[in-house]
């Protein structure tokens, strides 16, 4: 029998896929938004854009940016009770108002 792979992207067929007239590259202005510190963003995935992108479970996570890592924006969350940083590129990025 096969063993089923566990990869990052396993389970991801409906999440990570994009409606019909979104397909394609993004927008360059996703990737030159800028954030500052304790601003408000919710963590949505863009699946053409495989660098930076975090793990499947924070789709949709909102949170507040902590601060910078190289190009990539550290972003706290709550996963239940537990607070978690995650480092996400600004592709994957929304601010919330």
């Amino acid at each position: 029998m096969v063993i089923k792979s566990h990869g990052t992207r396993c389970k991801t067929r409906k999440r990570l896929s994009k409606k019909p007239r979104e397909r394609g590259i993004h927008s360059i202005t996703r990737a030159l938004q800028k954030f500052e510190e304790g601003d408000s963003v919710s963590i949505v995935i863009d699946p053409a854009v495989h660098k930076g992108m975090p793990h499947i479970r924070f789709q949709g996570h909102t949170g507040k940016v902590e601060g910078k890592q190289g190009r990539a924006y550290l972003v706290g969350i709550h996963d239940g009770k537990k607070h978690k940083t995650v480092v996400v590129l600004s592709e994957h990025l929304r601010r919330v108002r």
